[in-house]
């Protein structure tokens, strides 16, 4: 028998200062009884997502969000529902979280859960928190090798976790010798590294995954294997096309003005904003950033900026 409705639900990812996130295990007598989960549950008829994500967190865990960001959508089906689940990010609350409706809860890293099973449309989430909210693009074409690399170790040390090796004015043995650098220096941080563009060096490499320019994502007929896969969008057709292939990430811009694209037309927040509304993957802010629009950037639906230059300021 078809579906008729989607049941709507508000999902809450608090993380803590030290990167944790607050996961819950479902009760017996709930369907799913001892699966664990994000806080949340479903929107009442009248409700707003935000509205229904503060009555679900008073309810839940006796605590009012403080800073809170619109973030994923996604639907998922059940077999004996369609949910469509609009994801919070909590970055400061109210209250001390306990489980008001005798669920356990537990702090979890998502990158090394100790708790489980997760239920099924939550998983996707954990992969996408895995993606810090600052993704550095190299900018070896403005510095010699030796500063960029000083520049790159700097960062790392500062908690830098996703470098995008870009770089169209090397010929290929010099962009393979480059990247096999940047991937040595990014281990022992356990940072990940994504070639632009070259799905076969990034095999060869090792390298974490690949970021698709928009044309090679808009004739792409299936998501390149490998672990982590992102692309560069510009409008709507290329975001959708994004989520169609089951990418990791997008870039969006440019949100401004940029050296590169002197003179080019730029989204502004408020179109990057409507443009991302209930979509599925995490979503940098490029163009003109700066570390200082990370809040920025959350105020308006995106996981976090993308950087070329300043990110290696000192």
């Amino acid at each position: 028998m078809a579906r008729t409705e989607v049941v709507n639900a508000a999902v809450a990812v608090l993380i803590s200062a030290d990167g944790q996130v607050l996961l819950g295990r479902r009760p017996e007598g709930k369907p799913w009884a001892g699966w664990w989960e994000f806080p949340g549950g479903k929107i009442e008829e009248g409700e707003t997502p935000l509205e229904g994500l503060q009555r679900e967190l008073h309810e839940e865990l006796g605590i009012e969000a403080i800073e809170v960001y619109r973030w994923l959508t996604r639907t998922f089906d059940y077999p004996e529902k369609t949910v469509k689940l609009h994801f919070f990010i909590l970055r400061s609350w109210s209250g001390e979280p306990h489980g008001k409706e005798g669920q356990q809860l537990a702090w979890q890293y998502p990158q090394d859960l100790s708790v489980g099973p997760m239920l099924p449309a939550n998983e996707p989430i954990l992969k996408a928190l895995n993606l810090l909210p600052v993704h550095a693009i190299t900018n070896l074409g403005e510095t010699a090798e030796e500063i960029f690399l000083a520049q790159l170790d700097r960062a790392l040390s500062r908690g830098l976790r996703l470098v995008q090796v870009r770089e169209k004015h090397l010929d290929r043995e010099a962009l393979r010798a480059f990247s096999k650098k940047v991937i040595e220096a990014a281990r022992p941080y356990a940072a990940k590294v994504i070639l632009n563009g070259d799905i076969e060096l990034a095999r060869e490499l090792n390298a974490d995954g690949v970021h698709l320019s928009s044309s090679q994502l808009m004739s792409a007929t299936s998501r390149p294997d490998l672990p982590t896969v992102g692309a560069s969008c510009h409008c709507e057709r290329e975001l959708h096309q994004a989520s169609l292939l089951g990418l990791d990430y997008v870039t969006l811009s440019p949100v401004r003005p940029t050296l590169s694209h002197p003179g080019q037309p730029t989204l502004g927040w408020q179109r990057f904003a409507e443009m991302i509304v209930d979509y599925p993957l995490p979503v940098y802010a490029l163009g003109g950033m700066e570390m200082d629009d990370i809040s920025e950037a959350w105020r308006h639906g995106a996981h976090g900026v993308a950087m070329q230059r300043k990110v290696w300021a000192a």
